[in-house]
Protein backbone atom coordinates (compact mmCIF):
# COMPACT_ATOMS: atom_id res chain seq x y z
CA UNK A 1 0.00 0.00 0.00
CA UNK A 2 2.86 2.62 0.92
CA UNK A 3 5.00 1.62 -2.51
CA UNK A 4 1.77 2.02 -4.32
CA UNK A 5 1.45 5.88 -2.88
CA UNK A 6 5.40 6.53 -3.11
CA UNK A 7 4.56 5.26 -6.48
CA UNK A 8 1.66 7.50 -7.01
CA UNK A 9 3.72 10.44 -6.06
CA UNK A 10 6.74 9.95 -8.05
CA UNK A 11 4.22 9.69 -11.17
CA UNK A 12 2.47 12.82 -10.71
CA UNK A 13 5.96 14.58 -10.21
CA UNK A 14 7.24 13.00 -13.43
CA UNK A 15 4.17 14.62 -15.52
CA UNK A 16 4.23 17.69 -13.38
CA UNK A 17 7.68 18.38 -14.81
CA UNK A 18 6.90 17.40 -18.15
CA UNK A 19 3.95 19.29 -18.63
CA UNK A 20 5.62 22.32 -16.92
CA UNK A 21 8.73 21.57 -19.98
CA UNK A 22 6.59 21.57 -22.52
CA UNK A 23 5.01 25.20 -21.58
CA UNK A 24 8.38 26.49 -22.44
CA UNK A 25 8.55 29.54 -25.35
CA UNK A 26 11.43 30.76 -27.49
CA UNK A 27 12.37 34.41 -28.37
CA UNK A 28 12.38 33.56 -31.85
CA UNK A 29 10.58 37.27 -33.30
CA UNK A 30 7.17 35.53 -34.10
CA UNK A 31 4.24 36.75 -32.61
CA UNK A 32 2.71 34.20 -29.68
CA UNK A 33 -0.44 32.77 -29.62
CA UNK A 34 -1.89 32.22 -25.97
CA UNK A 35 -5.05 30.76 -24.48
CA UNK A 36 -6.14 30.26 -20.82
CA UNK A 37 -3.91 26.79 -21.60
CA UNK A 38 -0.17 29.02 -21.85
CA UNK A 39 -1.20 32.34 -20.54
CA UNK A 40 0.42 32.57 -17.22
CA UNK A 41 3.17 30.38 -17.98
CA UNK A 42 4.25 32.91 -21.03
CA UNK A 43 3.76 36.02 -18.79
CA UNK A 44 6.13 34.59 -16.21
CA UNK A 45 8.53 33.08 -18.49
CA UNK A 46 9.45 37.20 -19.94
CA UNK A 47 10.09 40.26 -18.19
CA UNK A 48 8.29 42.25 -20.85
CA UNK A 49 5.66 40.92 -23.00
CA UNK A 50 3.01 42.66 -24.94
CA UNK A 51 -0.38 41.05 -25.59
CA UNK A 52 -3.08 41.85 -27.80
CA UNK A 53 -6.42 41.61 -27.12
CA UNK A 54 -8.45 41.05 -30.44
CA UNK A 55 -11.23 39.68 -32.18
CA UNK A 56 -11.49 37.97 -35.34
CA UNK A 57 -13.62 40.47 -36.94
CA UNK A 58 -12.61 43.71 -35.76
CA UNK A 59 -11.71 45.88 -38.29
CA UNK A 60 -8.80 48.30 -36.23
CA UNK A 61 -7.36 44.07 -35.18
CA UNK A 62 -6.81 43.32 -38.55
CA UNK A 63 -4.64 46.64 -39.60
CA UNK A 64 -3.01 46.12 -36.23
CA UNK A 65 -1.40 42.51 -36.55
CA UNK A 66 1.12 43.31 -39.39
CA UNK A 67 2.20 46.36 -37.40
CA UNK A 68 2.76 43.64 -34.50
CA UNK A 69 4.22 40.99 -36.72
CA UNK A 70 6.58 43.80 -38.25
CA UNK A 71 7.86 44.90 -34.95
CA UNK A 72 8.35 41.62 -32.95
CA UNK A 73 11.61 40.39 -34.71
CA UNK A 74 13.12 43.54 -33.62
CA UNK A 75 11.80 43.85 -30.14
CA UNK A 76 13.09 39.80 -29.95
CA UNK A 77 16.57 40.89 -31.00
CA UNK A 78 17.02 43.89 -27.81
CA UNK A 79 19.44 42.84 -25.07
CA UNK A 80 16.37 42.63 -22.76
CA UNK A 81 14.09 41.27 -25.16
CA UNK A 82 10.27 42.22 -25.61
CA UNK A 83 7.81 39.55 -26.41
CA UNK A 84 4.82 40.27 -28.68
CA UNK A 85 1.89 37.62 -28.27
CA UNK A 86 -2.14 37.71 -28.86
CA UNK A 87 -5.26 36.71 -27.58
CA UNK A 88 -8.47 35.34 -29.61
CA UNK A 89 -10.70 37.66 -26.65
CA UNK A 90 -13.88 36.18 -28.54
CA UNK A 91 -13.08 32.98 -27.79
CA UNK A 92 -11.29 32.81 -25.15
CA UNK A 93 -13.60 35.07 -22.45
CA UNK A 94 -12.35 34.13 -19.41
CA UNK A 95 -9.01 36.16 -20.19
CA UNK A 96 -10.53 38.77 -21.55
CA UNK A 97 -13.00 39.26 -18.59
CA UNK A 98 -9.90 38.65 -16.33
CA UNK A 99 -8.08 41.61 -17.80
CA UNK A 100 -11.75 44.20 -17.83
CA UNK A 101 -11.64 43.99 -21.78
CA UNK A 102 -14.17 45.82 -22.99
CA UNK A 103 -13.22 47.15 -26.94
CA UNK A 104 -10.92 45.84 -29.33
CA UNK A 105 -8.40 45.99 -29.95
CA UNK A 106 -7.42 45.96 -25.88
CA UNK A 107 -2.97 45.77 -25.70
CA UNK A 108 -1.45 45.14 -22.76
CA UNK A 109 1.73 45.65 -21.97
CA UNK A 110 3.37 43.09 -18.67
CA UNK A 111 6.40 44.41 -16.89
CA UNK A 112 7.75 41.41 -14.78
CA UNK A 113 4.37 40.40 -15.03
CA UNK A 114 2.06 43.71 -13.86
CA UNK A 115 0.53 44.77 -16.50
CA UNK A 116 -0.44 48.07 -17.66
CA UNK A 117 -2.72 49.03 -20.58
CA UNK A 118 -0.88 50.26 -23.90
CA UNK A 119 -1.47 53.72 -25.31
CA UNK A 120 1.17 54.13 -27.48
CA UNK A 121 1.91 54.06 -31.20
CA UNK A 122 0.70 51.40 -33.10
CA UNK A 123 2.78 51.46 -36.45
CA UNK A 124 5.72 48.94 -36.50
CA UNK A 125 8.62 51.23 -36.33
CA UNK A 126 7.02 53.67 -33.66
CA UNK A 127 5.68 51.52 -31.58
CA UNK A 128 9.36 49.85 -31.65
CA UNK A 129 10.91 53.34 -30.25
CA UNK A 130 8.44 53.67 -27.84
CA UNK A 131 8.58 50.11 -26.38
CA UNK A 132 12.44 50.28 -26.43
CA UNK A 133 11.70 52.34 -23.09
CA UNK A 134 10.77 49.53 -20.83
CA UNK A 135 13.82 47.48 -21.42
CA UNK A 136 16.11 49.72 -21.28
CA UNK A 137 18.69 49.92 -18.06
CA UNK A 138 17.07 52.19 -14.99
CA UNK A 139 19.85 54.46 -15.76
CA UNK A 140 22.22 54.80 -18.81
CA UNK A 141 25.54 55.80 -18.10
CA UNK A 142 26.88 57.49 -21.33
CA UNK A 143 30.62 58.38 -21.94
CA UNK A 144 30.83 61.29 -24.37
CA UNK A 145 29.31 64.00 -26.13
CA UNK A 146 27.86 61.81 -29.35
CA UNK A 147 26.35 58.88 -26.97
CA UNK A 148 24.67 62.03 -25.24
CA UNK A 149 23.17 63.14 -28.41
CA UNK A 150 22.21 59.87 -29.57
CA UNK A 151 20.39 58.91 -26.64
CA UNK A 152 18.29 61.48 -26.69
CA UNK A 153 17.59 61.08 -30.71
CA UNK A 154 16.27 57.65 -29.74
CA UNK A 155 14.37 58.48 -26.65
CA UNK A 156 12.50 60.76 -29.42
CA UNK A 157 9.50 62.49 -28.17
CA UNK A 158 7.45 59.76 -26.71
CA UNK A 159 9.10 60.41 -23.35
CA UNK A 160 10.91 62.81 -20.96
CA UNK A 161 14.38 62.54 -20.43
CA UNK A 162 16.74 63.39 -17.54
CA UNK A 163 20.22 63.82 -17.98
CA UNK A 164 22.70 63.91 -14.82
CA UNK A 165 25.76 65.79 -15.59
CA UNK A 166 28.32 65.58 -13.46
CA UNK A 167 26.32 62.95 -11.19
CA UNK A 168 26.62 59.34 -9.49
CA UNK A 169 24.07 56.85 -11.54
CA UNK A 170 23.79 56.17 -7.49
CA UNK A 171 21.84 59.52 -7.16
CA UNK A 172 19.10 58.88 -9.46
CA UNK A 173 18.79 55.12 -9.68
CA UNK A 174 15.86 55.09 -7.12
CA UNK A 175 14.09 57.96 -9.36
CA UNK A 176 15.06 55.90 -12.50
CA UNK A 177 13.28 52.92 -11.28
CA UNK A 178 10.68 54.71 -9.90
CA UNK A 179 9.77 56.51 -12.83
CA UNK A 180 10.92 54.20 -15.43
CA UNK A 181 7.52 53.93 -17.05
CA UNK A 182 7.22 57.75 -17.62
CA UNK A 183 10.82 58.92 -18.74
CA UNK A 184 14.27 58.11 -19.56
CA UNK A 185 16.80 58.90 -17.43
CA UNK A 186 20.86 58.94 -17.78
CA UNK A 187 24.76 60.03 -16.48
CA UNK A 188 26.75 61.36 -18.52
CA UNK A 189 30.31 60.63 -17.77
CA UNK A 190 32.32 62.20 -20.67
CA UNK A 191 31.56 65.55 -22.17
CA UNK A 192 32.94 69.17 -23.53
CA UNK A 193 32.12 72.15 -22.46
CA UNK A 194 30.18 72.38 -25.76
CA UNK A 195 27.22 70.25 -24.68
CA UNK A 196 27.02 72.31 -21.59
CA UNK A 197 26.15 75.42 -24.38
CA UNK A 198 23.93 73.03 -26.25
CA UNK A 199 21.81 71.82 -23.26
CA UNK A 200 21.80 75.27 -21.33
CA UNK A 201 23.42 74.64 -18.16
CA UNK A 202 26.56 76.65 -16.78
CA UNK A 203 27.84 74.39 -13.63
CA UNK A 204 28.42 71.38 -12.13
CA UNK A 205 26.75 68.60 -10.87
CA UNK A 206 23.24 69.77 -12.97
CA UNK A 207 20.10 67.32 -13.98
CA UNK A 208 18.70 68.41 -17.11
CA UNK A 209 15.27 67.79 -18.39
CA UNK A 210 13.73 67.65 -21.25
CA UNK A 211 10.60 67.15 -23.09
CA UNK A 212 11.32 67.35 -26.61
CA UNK A 213 7.29 67.22 -27.66
CA UNK A 214 6.82 70.51 -25.92
CA UNK A 215 10.17 71.84 -26.66
CA UNK A 216 10.66 72.35 -22.85
CA UNK A 217 13.82 72.56 -21.40
CA UNK A 218 14.87 72.97 -17.09
CA UNK A 219 18.02 72.31 -15.07
CA UNK A 220 18.37 71.24 -11.63
CA UNK A 221 21.58 72.39 -9.26
CA UNK A 222 20.43 71.06 -6.03
CA UNK A 223 20.38 70.50 -3.53
CA UNK A 224 20.65 66.48 -4.18
CA UNK A 225 18.30 65.24 -1.81
CA UNK A 226 15.90 62.19 -2.30
CA UNK A 227 13.10 64.61 -1.63
CA UNK A 228 14.09 67.73 -3.80
CA UNK A 229 15.01 65.55 -6.59
CA UNK A 230 11.81 63.78 -6.42
CA UNK A 231 10.04 67.06 -6.51
CA UNK A 232 11.94 68.25 -9.72
CA UNK A 233 11.71 64.98 -11.40
CA UNK A 234 7.51 65.03 -10.90
CA UNK A 235 6.86 68.86 -11.72
CA UNK A 236 8.92 67.59 -15.38
CA UNK A 237 7.24 64.64 -16.18
CA UNK A 238 4.41 66.95 -17.71
CA UNK A 239 5.02 70.10 -19.66
CA UNK A 240 4.61 72.98 -17.84
CA UNK A 241 1.04 73.58 -19.00
CA UNK A 242 -0.65 70.10 -20.02
CA UNK A 243 -2.86 69.86 -22.68
CA UNK A 244 -5.73 67.31 -21.33
CA UNK A 245 -6.44 64.09 -23.37
CA UNK A 246 -7.05 60.77 -22.14
CA UNK A 247 -3.58 59.67 -22.19
CA UNK A 248 -2.44 63.14 -19.77
CA UNK A 249 -5.06 62.41 -17.50
CA UNK A 250 -3.65 59.52 -16.31
CA UNK A 251 -0.69 61.36 -15.53
CA UNK A 252 -2.21 64.41 -13.91
CA UNK A 253 -4.57 61.94 -11.80
CA UNK A 254 -1.26 60.26 -10.12
CA UNK A 255 0.26 63.61 -9.88
CA UNK A 256 -0.49 64.69 -5.81
CA UNK A 257 -0.98 68.63 -7.26
CA UNK A 258 -4.02 70.08 -7.91
CA UNK A 259 -4.37 71.34 -11.60
CA UNK A 260 -5.96 74.96 -12.63
CA UNK A 261 -7.92 73.72 -15.65
CA UNK A 262 -8.34 75.95 -18.18
CA UNK A 263 -11.58 75.49 -20.53
CA UNK A 264 -11.47 76.79 -24.36
CA UNK A 265 -13.72 76.29 -27.01
CA UNK A 266 -10.97 75.16 -29.50
CA UNK A 267 -7.86 74.24 -28.30
CA UNK A 268 -6.76 75.06 -32.34
CA UNK A 269 -7.44 78.76 -32.20
CA UNK A 270 -4.69 81.32 -32.39
CA UNK A 271 -6.37 83.02 -29.37
CA UNK A 272 -6.28 79.25 -27.57
CA UNK A 273 -2.61 78.96 -28.47
CA UNK A 274 -1.66 83.00 -26.89
CA UNK A 275 -3.73 82.10 -23.93
CA UNK A 276 -1.35 78.69 -23.15
CA UNK A 277 1.55 81.26 -23.78
CA UNK A 278 -0.09 83.54 -20.53
CA UNK A 279 -0.60 80.00 -18.87
CA UNK A 280 2.91 78.90 -19.17
CA UNK A 281 4.30 81.74 -17.42
CA UNK A 282 1.84 81.81 -14.41
CA UNK A 283 2.84 77.86 -14.00
CA UNK A 284 6.38 79.10 -13.69
CA UNK A 285 5.97 81.02 -10.82
CA UNK A 286 3.61 78.66 -9.40
CA UNK A 287 5.35 75.38 -9.50
CA UNK A 288 2.86 73.65 -6.51
CA UNK A 289 0.15 73.52 -9.18
CA UNK A 290 0.08 71.70 -12.47
CA UNK A 291 -1.76 73.55 -14.92
CA UNK A 292 -3.66 72.28 -17.94
CA UNK A 293 -6.46 73.23 -20.49
CA UNK A 294 -8.82 71.35 -22.93
CA UNK A 295 -10.67 72.22 -25.58
CA UNK A 296 -14.22 71.87 -26.04
CA UNK A 297 -14.35 70.96 -29.34
CA UNK A 298 -11.13 68.34 -28.19
CA UNK A 299 -13.13 66.74 -25.45
CA UNK A 300 -16.34 67.81 -24.77
CA UNK A 301 -17.26 64.74 -22.75
CA UNK A 302 -14.89 65.95 -20.06
CA UNK A 303 -15.11 69.53 -20.80
CA UNK A 304 -18.88 69.79 -20.42
CA UNK A 305 -18.61 68.17 -16.47
CA UNK A 306 -16.96 72.02 -15.54
CA UNK A 307 -20.57 73.92 -16.57
CA UNK A 308 -19.27 75.09 -20.54
CA UNK A 309 -22.22 76.95 -20.29
CA UNK A 310 -20.19 79.77 -18.44
CA UNK A 311 -18.50 82.33 -21.22
CA UNK A 312 -15.16 80.54 -22.37
CA UNK A 313 -12.34 80.76 -21.72
CA UNK A 314 -13.11 79.60 -17.69
CA UNK A 315 -10.84 78.90 -15.05
CA UNK A 316 -11.50 76.43 -12.45
CA UNK A 317 -8.94 74.31 -10.09
CA UNK A 318 -10.22 71.07 -9.87
CA UNK A 319 -8.49 68.27 -7.32
CA UNK A 320 -9.38 65.15 -9.57
CA UNK A 321 -12.32 64.27 -7.77
CA UNK A 322 -15.62 65.09 -8.87
CA UNK A 323 -15.55 68.46 -6.98
CA UNK A 324 -13.94 71.70 -8.53
CA UNK A 325 -13.39 75.41 -6.91
CA UNK A 326 -14.66 78.35 -8.99
CA UNK A 327 -13.23 81.77 -7.88
CA UNK A 328 -15.69 84.67 -7.17
CA UNK A 329 -15.50 87.17 -9.51
CA UNK A 330 -13.40 85.14 -12.18
CA UNK A 331 -16.26 82.95 -13.56
CA UNK A 332 -14.52 83.80 -17.08
CA UNK A 333 -11.29 85.28 -18.91
CA UNK A 334 -12.70 86.23 -21.97
CA UNK A 335 -11.79 89.85 -21.61
CA UNK A 336 -8.82 91.44 -23.35
CA UNK A 337 -6.26 91.22 -20.62
CA UNK A 338 -6.50 88.07 -19.98
CA UNK A 339 -2.74 87.83 -18.06
CA UNK A 340 -4.28 90.09 -15.55
CA UNK A 341 -7.54 87.91 -15.32
CA UNK A 342 -5.36 84.90 -14.15
CA UNK A 343 -3.37 86.94 -11.89
CA UNK A 344 -6.22 87.92 -9.95
CA UNK A 345 -7.85 83.79 -10.52
CA UNK A 346 -4.39 82.90 -8.59
CA UNK A 347 -5.16 85.36 -5.96
CA UNK A 348 -8.37 84.62 -5.34
CA UNK A 349 -7.71 80.76 -4.74
CA UNK A 350 -4.82 81.45 -2.83
CA UNK A 351 -7.73 83.64 -0.65
CA UNK A 352 -9.66 81.27 -0.50
CA UNK A 353 -12.47 83.32 -2.28
CA UNK A 354 -14.07 80.07 -4.12
CA UNK A 355 -16.88 78.28 -4.34
CA UNK A 356 -16.94 74.43 -4.65
CA UNK A 357 -18.98 72.44 -7.25
CA UNK A 358 -19.53 69.34 -7.98
CA UNK A 359 -19.71 67.92 -11.83
CA UNK A 360 -22.48 68.27 -13.72
CA UNK A 361 -21.58 65.39 -15.88
CA UNK A 362 -20.15 60.85 -15.72
CA UNK A 363 -17.83 60.71 -12.21
CA UNK A 364 -13.81 60.83 -13.03
CA UNK A 365 -13.53 57.34 -13.11
CA UNK A 366 -16.46 56.61 -15.27
CA UNK A 367 -15.04 59.01 -17.89
CA UNK A 368 -11.71 57.42 -17.80
CA UNK A 369 -13.79 53.46 -18.39
CA UNK A 370 -16.22 55.06 -20.42
CA UNK A 371 -15.97 53.07 -23.29
CA UNK A 372 -18.84 50.36 -25.84
CA UNK A 373 -18.53 47.62 -23.55
CA UNK A 374 -19.22 44.24 -25.46
CA UNK A 375 -20.61 42.81 -22.74
CA UNK A 376 -23.81 45.60 -23.07
CA UNK A 377 -24.28 44.04 -26.25
CA UNK A 378 -24.91 40.67 -24.70
CA UNK A 379 -27.38 41.69 -22.29
CA UNK A 380 -29.43 43.59 -24.66
CA UNK A 381 -29.60 40.66 -27.13
CA UNK A 382 -30.57 38.91 -24.40
CA UNK A 383 -33.17 41.52 -23.12
CA UNK A 384 -34.84 41.71 -26.65
CA UNK A 385 -35.18 37.77 -26.98
CA UNK A 386 -36.93 37.88 -23.65
CA UNK A 387 -39.51 40.65 -24.69
CA UNK A 388 -39.74 39.04 -28.07
CA UNK A 389 -40.81 35.51 -26.46
CA UNK A 390 -42.98 37.28 -23.82
CA UNK A 391 -44.87 39.56 -26.77
CA UNK A 392 -45.33 35.92 -28.67
CA UNK A 393 -46.87 34.16 -25.82
CA UNK A 394 -49.05 37.46 -24.80
CA UNK A 395 -51.06 36.29 -28.30
CA UNK A 396 -52.01 33.90 -26.73
CA UNK A 397 -52.88 29.91 -28.36
CA UNK A 398 -52.01 26.53 -27.26
CA UNK A 399 -48.94 26.26 -29.79
CA UNK A 400 -45.70 25.26 -27.94
CA UNK A 401 -43.02 27.72 -28.34
CA UNK A 402 -39.36 26.89 -27.34
CA UNK A 403 -36.87 29.48 -25.25
CA UNK A 404 -33.80 30.42 -27.22
CA UNK A 405 -30.94 28.46 -25.12
CA UNK A 406 -27.98 30.70 -24.65
CA UNK A 407 -25.73 29.32 -27.84
CA UNK A 408 -28.56 30.87 -29.92
CA UNK A 409 -28.74 33.76 -27.95
CA UNK A 410 -24.93 34.02 -27.95
CA UNK A 411 -24.93 33.50 -32.02
CA UNK A 412 -27.62 36.22 -32.27
CA UNK A 413 -25.32 38.53 -30.46
CA UNK A 414 -22.28 37.24 -32.65
CA UNK A 415 -24.04 38.46 -35.60
CA UNK A 416 -25.13 41.77 -34.43
CA UNK A 417 -21.57 41.88 -33.37
CA UNK A 418 -20.17 41.16 -37.10
CA UNK A 419 -22.55 43.61 -38.65
CA UNK A 420 -21.78 46.61 -36.40
CA UNK A 421 -17.95 45.61 -37.09
CA UNK A 422 -18.04 47.06 -40.43
CA UNK A 423 -18.41 50.27 -39.42
CA UNK A 424 -16.45 52.44 -37.04
CA UNK A 425 -18.33 52.03 -33.42
CA UNK A 426 -16.94 54.34 -30.53
CA UNK A 427 -16.35 51.35 -28.63
CA UNK A 428 -13.29 50.55 -31.00
CA UNK A 429 -10.02 51.88 -29.98
CA UNK A 430 -8.42 53.96 -33.01
CA UNK A 431 -5.17 52.84 -34.47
Amino acid sequence: MRLSVVYGVVLSLILFCRSDAAETFSVDGKVLNLDESNFDSAISSFDHILVDFYAPWCGHCKRLSPELDAAAPVLAALKEPIVIAKVDADKHTRLAKKFEVDAYPTILLFNHGIPTEYRGPRKADLLVRYLKKFAASDVSVLESDSTVNKFVEEASTFFPVFIGFGLDSSVIEKLGKKYKKNAWFSVAKGFSEDLMVLYDFDKIPALVSLNPLYNERNTFYGPFEDEFLEDFVKQNLLPLVVPVSHDTLKLIKADGRKIVLTIVEDEGEDRSRELVKLLKAAASANRDLIFGYVGVKQLEEFAENFDIATKLPKMVVWDKSDDYLSVNGSESIEEEDQATQITKFLEGYREGRTIKKTFSGPSLMQFFHRSFDIRVLYVVVFVVAVLMLIQTLSKGGDEYHRVPNQDQVDHASSSVSEAESKEYRPGDKDD
